[in-house]
């Protein structure tokens, strides 16, 4: 004879669209009941896809009736319609924070901690209140880049306080764990601490909070994305082809979860020589030209650059040492293109 757990078990199957996790380890299962044959599930989703609500009808439908013993079935997958995102909205989300943007990379490698980096100390040069919360549980590289690592206090409230370096209060990982200590832990650790990082974190007053997410669109970050009240997503790319392939899929990736995509930005354009020779060693103009397919924005391309690779090395963005400079100006333009996408 069915039981609960033996729906549940069967529904292990049926995956979130897009990704490889399935509906029950992510708890959108409420409710089940079985009785002579029939069975009842609902289900609630945390974002309002329709799309996505239709697709996990369909296949829990499907999954179900082909169980032995199983005469009827019937799913309710229930979800909230997106509200507009605004700013009005995110506050409610995090008192005192304007604006919660994330970075994120379809792939590794492409310079996306870097990027944030950047971009954190340039708003704050532009006279904005900047935070910036590192999400990369298992790879934090953020303290490393912003040459800091202590570990944060504890306000009267009990709150953790944040770290500062260059004007930009910090948060990692990296500042609560021994040196190379590894951090091994399953999806349920890694979402309870970026939801202390987020709610138990005395961040103050801010225009901005920076988000790094950890490279790739899977499980963490859709979990993360979930977390984390966001007002829109930049994805960083290269511009070989390898790179703009899985750029779509960081788009769908906030697209499921109703995050707008504030733009694009292309990373390791190109490198001029001391002769003044212009080198496209990844290729060129695929970040533009994929925004522009994407019907996204551009924010800006960064050359490649031996002083942004010396600055995350020692701790120094190049935003803060070299921000005159063409390799400092770059991040700056994009930190500007940013914030007027914000306005």
């Amino acid at each position: 004879m069915l039981v609960e757990e033996d729906i549940k078990e069967a529904l292990k199957a049926v995956k979130y669209p897009g990704f490889s996790r399935d509906v029950v380890s992510f708890g959108l299962v409420k409710q089940v009941a079985v009785k002579d044959g029939a069975v009842s599930v609902s289900m609630q989703l945390t974002s309002g896809a329709a799309d996505t609500a239709a697709q996990i009808k369909s296949e829990s439908e499907r999954v179900l009736k082909a169980l032995p013993g199983v005469k009827l079935v019937h799913v309710e997958v229930k979800y909230q319609p997106a509200a507009p995102v605004g700013p009005s909205m995110r506050q409610n989300g995090v008192p005192g924070i304007r604006r919660i943007v994330a970075i994120a990379s379809g792939k590794g490698g492409v310079g996306k901690s870097t990027t944030s980096v950047n971009l954190a100390c340039a708003l704050q040069q532009l006279g904005s209140q900047v935070g910036l919360l590192d999400c990369d549980i298992y790879g934090p590289s953020i303290p490393l880049m912003m040459g800091i690592n202590e570990r944060p206090t504890l306000s009267a409230g009990e709150k953790m306080v944040p770290p500062a370096n260059f004007g930009v209060k910090l948060m990692s990982i990296g500042f609560l764990i021994e040196g190379d200590q590894p951090v091994i832990w399953r999806g349920p650790m890694i979402m309870k601490t970026i939801q202390q990082f987020v709610g138990s974190v005395e961040w103050g007053e801010l225009d901005f909070l920076l988000v790094d997410l950890p490279p790739g669109t899977g499980d963490a970050q859709l979990s993360l994305c979930q977390t984390v009240p966001l007002d829109g997503g930049v994805i960083v790319t290269t511009p070989q082809e390898a790179s703009l392939g899985v750029v779509r899929k960081g788009i769908a990736m906030f697209q499921k979860v109703n995050v707008p995509i504030l733009g694009i930005v292309e990373n390791m354009s190109f490198y001029t020589t001391p002769s003044g020779e212009r080198v496209e060693l990844f290729g060129h103009g695929g970040g533009r030209a994929e925004a522009e397919r994407q019907n996204v924005p551009f924010l800006g391309e960064v050359p490649i650059f031996i002083e942004i690779r010396e600055g995350g090395d020692k701790g120094v963005p190049v935003t803060v040492s070299l921000p005159d400079e063409p390799a400092g100006q770059a991040f700056m333009d994009i930190a500007k293109a940013l914030r007027e996408q914000l306005a």
